[in-house]
């Protein structure tokens, strides 16, 4: 593993290890070195998010996964990154630091059916290197299977594990929804699920935004997510902040050509719009 191509930050091959399910990143919004465990080696999600940056990207769920294979790819990746010459060989000097272990990958990491298993196979690597407690443990999702218990089960393992969530929430409303994610749940659904989800294990919401056509996010599009955030104030669900992020990598679906990136100016004035809405920000362009 070590003798592969340095890492960076825009460059996320989940085939960089010549594993199955675990690959090494350098995350932006982390900081640091990110282990990704990719439950859709298929390439297939329940969305399919104009932003994706997966080639090949169809509508599904995850594959039967190998736990013994899975677990024998994580515990050979972290022994390079924590033992061997992993940091020195491929990561950039100021990233050299394990930030966390990703669910994430290739479509929705929720929909394997063996989810907390896999949460628990984790949790016991995570014990063996001494890692509970000092680095975190992330689920990125997009909150679409919250109401099946394995799931549920596997977000309360989660969080005795110093673990995360990142829920996607794009859009507050209907039609921002089907045409970012392109998925018919409606917004107060998804807030519905995000608040479930909160509720089980410590929870960021994760707001992608770009131009579409040379246009940003319309103020009425604007308007409705800020009001989202009110909303969720009022209610006191327990949210840890918003992960606002641009456009870093192409996206490999259809609309690619008719998405571009924002000024970063844009994503600061938006960030502060949400702070004063009443939410942390961290934002990574």
């Amino acid at each position: 593993m070590s003798q592969s191509a340095p890492l960076t930050a825009t460059n996320h091959d989940r085939d960089s290890a010549g594993m199955t399910y675990v690959y090494p990143v350098v995350s932006r919004r982390a900081g640091g070195v990110s282990v990704g465990i990719n439950l859709n080696p298929n390439n297939a999600c329940n969305w399919a998010c104009v932003y994706c940056q997966v080639p090949g990207l169809s509508r599904g769920t995850a594959p039967d996964i190998d736990l013994a294979q899975l677990e024998a790819e994580l515990r050979a990746m972290l022994a390079d990154i924590l033992h061997g010459d992993f940091m020195q060989t491929r990561v950039p000097e100021g990233a050299r630091r394990l930030n966390d272990i990703a669910l994430s990958g290739n479509g929705e990491p929720t929909s394997a059916k063996s989810f907390p298993q896999i949460i628990e196979l984790v949790g016991r690597v995570m014990a063996d290197f001494d890692l509970i407690g000092t680095i975190k443990l992330v689920l990125i999702t997009n909150g679409s299977l919250i109401d099946r218990p394995r799931v549920q089960d596997g977000l309360r393992k989660m969080a005795a594990l110093n673990g995360e969530v990142w829920f996607k929430f794009d859009s507050a409303t209907a039609s921002g929804m089907r045409g970012i994610n392109q998925t018919r749940i409606s917004a107060d659904k998804q807030l519905a699920r995000l608040a479930g989800v909160a509720r089980l294990c410590p929870t960021w919401l994760q707001t992608c935004v770009f131009a579409l056509d040379g246009a940003p996010p319309s103020v009425e599009e604007q308007a409705a997510y800020l009001a989202a955030v009110k909303q969720l104030r009022r209610e006191s669900i327990p949210l840890q902040g918003v992960l606002l992020y641009g456009l870093a990598r192409p996206s490999m679906q259809p609309q690619a050509g008719r998405l571009s990136a924002l000024p970063a100016e844009w994503l600061d004035a938006f960030a502060e719009a949400i702070r004063q809405a009443g939410l942390p920000v961290k934002v990574s362009p």
